[in-house]
């Protein structure tokens, strides 16, 4: 019995101990379950999968604009960095030849190489081994007396007046010139203003520094380059033009146009191609030549290379971030006028907003970055056709993945542009490209100050009305109600955050009300009105 009695009490003891331990641990047991609950899946910016703007994805708004554009190809990168969260490719790379464009199709990046070439000559100022405030002449001989002051930073801020090799006649971009070649054919023109006063986006100022980086590295341009920021970042989908042709392309073209390779050779599984260009035809273009467009539109690379350059750029990988701002911010001039651009780069009023593009024969660019810590979002957008401009696409994919990058308007009935001027330089610059084109301007209406007038306060915004009564009057007999949308007209206004906008209604949209989508004049007057826009809203 006394054995029995002790057994039991021993029992009952244990018991306590284990009811004690489970009582000890009830409190994680029920922050693990609270903490579990917490968990919740992002429903909208970083990290939601619904990725979409103003009722909007993605691919619809790229198959859209593409089918707008008749744009053979087009390649997509975005980066949340240090993320790349999307890379793809849409269409053909090659219409003769039936490739289809892929996240490894090697594109022209045109004024986007810009960059690469502000890079290096970063690297080397780094380096003691070139200095950015000396005179070109120190390291490019020979050039002529009106260039000879110079520097090599107002080379990096188009601040020169040095006329653009381009716009010569006879220029190639297939050719392979030599540098002295180009230099040649713009030497005996007057400078455009004196170095230092203004700014004129010209490729023969990128053309003498890649020569002054020659010069100072001891390496062909091309080779420091793809040392210091090709190989060095391991981009597999970066080259010049001379390489494109080391690219492992199967000849498709001796089996139909179909590709066969991937069937017995590895390389040949999502193989790396090079895009072919088209002209606003799509008659084929041959292959921009990396001497012809030296230092300003000579890079090749997929959109995917471009982005995992751009997350570089962001941190100490390429050059130090304290000399960041030397080229990554608005250049004040000699003359003290501040302009927003540096280095090919344009620079909004958006916070830590800046954008490079362009476009070379058979090519267009573009790439925007969203600097500001809150944001971090870059979208990269290359295709092979010319004469492309995706600053408002961009915007609208950039806005998928925060509303604090979106125009607040409604992007489905306006097309929107943000400036890197003010309201007031805008207006200017709008009326400049109207005169440019003979367009009659009817009358600017001051909305800001007419709100002044009245002792009331709003941001500055203003309405130009203008128009040709040769493009309206077939419209309005073709429906005379129409009239109430003529004459045209462009907003410029400001934000609550400061933001510069240009905004006018999207032409087929608008006139689907009338019955008159289709007829060819309003696609010619949407075509006109983003020409005009996106003139007055960059720098370059």
């Amino acid at each position: 019995m006394t054995s029995s009695l002790k057994n039991f009490k021993k029992r009952i003891s244990s018991c306590r101990h284990i009811a004690f331990a489970l009582i000890a641990t009830l409190p994680l047991v029920l922050s693990t379950s609270a903490h579990a609950q917490q968990n919740q899946i992002p429903t909208s910016d970083r990290g939601s999968s619904k990725v979409e703007y103003q009722g909007h994805s993605i691919d619809e708004m790229i198959y859209t604009f593409m089918a707008e554009k008749q744009i053979p190809g087009l390649s997509l990168a975005i980066v949340q960095a240090p993320y790349i969260s999307r890379s793809v490719a849409y269409g053909i790379s090659d219409l003769e030849q039936h490739r289809l464009a892929s996240p490894n199709t090697v594109w022209n990046a045109g004024p986007i190489s810009q960059g690469y070439a502000a890079v290096a000559v970063m690297q080397l100022y780094e380096q003691g081994k070139l200095d950015i405030r000396e005179k070109v002449s120190k390291y490019v001989q020979g050039l002529p007396t009106a260039w000879a002051d110079v520097t090599v930073f107002e080379l990096m801020q188009h601040a020169t007046g040095i006329a653009d090799y381009r716009n010569q006649p006879g220029y190639d971009a297939a050719k392979n010139y030599s540098s002295q070649d180009l230099i040649n054919s713009v030497k005996d023109i007057p400078l455009a203003f004196t170095p230092g006063t203004d700014v004129a986006q010209s490729a023969t100022n990128f053309l003498l520094l890649a020569n002054a980086v020659e010069t100072a590295s001891g390496m062909n341009y091309s080779d420091f380059v793809t040392k210091n920021q090709i190989q060095f970042l391991g981009l597999k989908h970066t080259c010049f033009s001379q390489d494109i042709s080391k690219l492992p392309m199967e000849n498709v073209a001796a089996n139909n146009n179909k590709h066969k390779e991937f069937k017995t050779k590895l390389q040949f599984i999502d193989p790396t191609e090079n895009a072919v260009g088209y002209n606003a035809n799509l008659t084929r273009v041959p292959l921009p030549n990396s001497a012809a467009l030296k230092g300003f539109s000579d890079i090749f690379a997929s959109a995917a290379d471009i982005s995992v350059w751009d997350i570089a750029l962001a941190g100490s990988l390429l050059i130090k971030p304290e000399h960041h701002e030397l080229i990554y911010r608005p250049t004040k001039l000699n003359n003290g006028k501040i302009v927003p651009a540096m280095a090919g780069w344009t620079f909004f009023h958006h916070k830590g907003l800046m954008d490079s593009k362009g476009t070379t024969a058979g090519f267009s660019a573009f790439i925007c970055r969203f600097t500001d810590p809150s944001e971090l979002v870059c979208v990269t957008l290359l295709a092979n056709k010319e004469g492309i401009d995706f600053t408002n696409l961009a915007r609208r994919i950039a806005s998928t993945y925060g509303k604090s990058m979106s125009s607040g308007a409604n992007d489905n009935t306006l097309y929107l542009l943000e400036s890197a001027h003010s309201v007031e330089q805008t207006v200017a610059r709008v009326q400049a490209e109207l005169k440019k084109r003979n367009i009659q301007l009817f009358t600017i209406i001051d909305h800001g100050q007419n709100a002044k007038d009245a002792k009331l306060e709003m941001p500055p915004s203003q309405v130009l009305v203008f128009g040709s009564a040769a493009v309206g009057t077939p419209l309005m007999k073709i429906n005379p109600s129409f009239s109430v949308e003529l004459p045209l007209k462009i907003a410029v206004w400001q934000d609550a955050s400061g933001s510069v906008w240009l905004s006018f209604p999207r032409m087929k949209e608008l006139a689907a009300g009338y019955g008159l989508e289709n007829d060819p004049s309003i696609t010619a007057m949407q075509t006109l009105l983003e020409s005009i826009t996106q003139a007055a809203a960059a720098q370059y």
